[in-house]
């Protein structure tokens, strides 16, 4: 992108959120497959697609059936936390399990492009620069340690933040607010178990809503992430819990933008 914009844009990521509507601007007339510049690559060669996040929010109990199966009620406002930057990876990520008790956790990403503050909700995607895929990964243990609880502690171990495999601009999909989203864990064995299945238009608190909220209180800037909260179908909320083991491997899918994998460890 950087030669084919004859250095208009930077190579790095943070260097172009800030200018995201130029970027598009640019990019709609570029035949990316015909140009002389475009190489192939594979995805493990990628890495986060917003690398170096000034701000990650988290929001919990997004969806109805996910508060259900954690035993709460379902929130009137959102429920927010921080995943620390130093936690995001990119997409195909080998992650160490630092506890017994680490959980999965599908999401879409939003992330923002045109900063702001008091947004309003009908203006909130011109704010947003596309959607990822990630996973919210949780050591539980670690999560509800003391009173008050430690969420972004226990959400914040090193590659805890996998996203990926790239931003998808929202024109792309038939209906951003409508996406199929699912989590597979294949075992140390071969045997692969769907362990989440849903789609984003069950979210309590759309992605609109969640992005002129929490403007209401920060300003919000290039290249932040949004994790929107996990469909039922967590280890912790199953008889009995499971919980992630070395060996695992972590599939996650959400339709119109890709696939992302981790792979764990001790």
């Amino acid at each position: 992108m950087e030669r084919a914009s004859e250095g208009a844009f930077a190579s790095e990521p943070e260097g172009v959120f800030a200018r995201w509507r130029e970027l598009t601007e640019w990019a709609r007339d570029v035949d990316v497959a015909g140009h002389p510049d475009s190489i192939a690559y594979g995805p493990f060669e990628l890495g986060a697609p917003s690398p170096r996040p000034q701000q990650v929010f988290g929001i919990g109990l997004n969806y109805a059936d996910h508060a259900e199966e954690s035993g709460l009620a379902i929130p009137e406002h959102p429920v927010v936390f921080t995943k620390f930057a130093s936690s995001v990876t990119g997409p195909d990520a080998d992650v160490r399990l630092p506890g017994d008790t680490v959980d999965w956790e599908a999401e879409l990403v939003v992330v923002i492009g045109a900063p702001g503050r008091r947004i309003a909700a009908g203006d909130a995607l011109d704010h947003v620069a596309g959607f990822t895929v990630g996973q919210d990964l949780s050591e539980r243990t670690v999560q509800w340690q003391g009173s008050p609880a430690q969420f972004s502690v226990g959400k914040s171990f090193e590659a805890f933040a996998p996203t990926g495999p790239v931003i998808v601009t929202l024109d792309e999909f038939d209906d951003p607010d409508s996406l199929a989203i699912t989590t597979d864990i294949t075992a140390a064995d071969g045997t692969r178990t769907r362990v989440q299945q849903s789609r984003t238009d069950q979210l309590i608190f759309s992605v609109s809503d969640l992005v002129s909220r929490l403007s209401e209180v920060v300003e919000l800037r290039p290249g932040d992430l949004i994790f929107t909260g996990t469909p039922s179908g967590v280890g912790a909320g199953m008889a009995p819990p499971r919980f992630l083991q070395a060996g695992d491997t972590v599939t996650t899918e959400i339709e119109g933008i890709g696939t992302i994998t981790q792979r764990f460890h001790r």
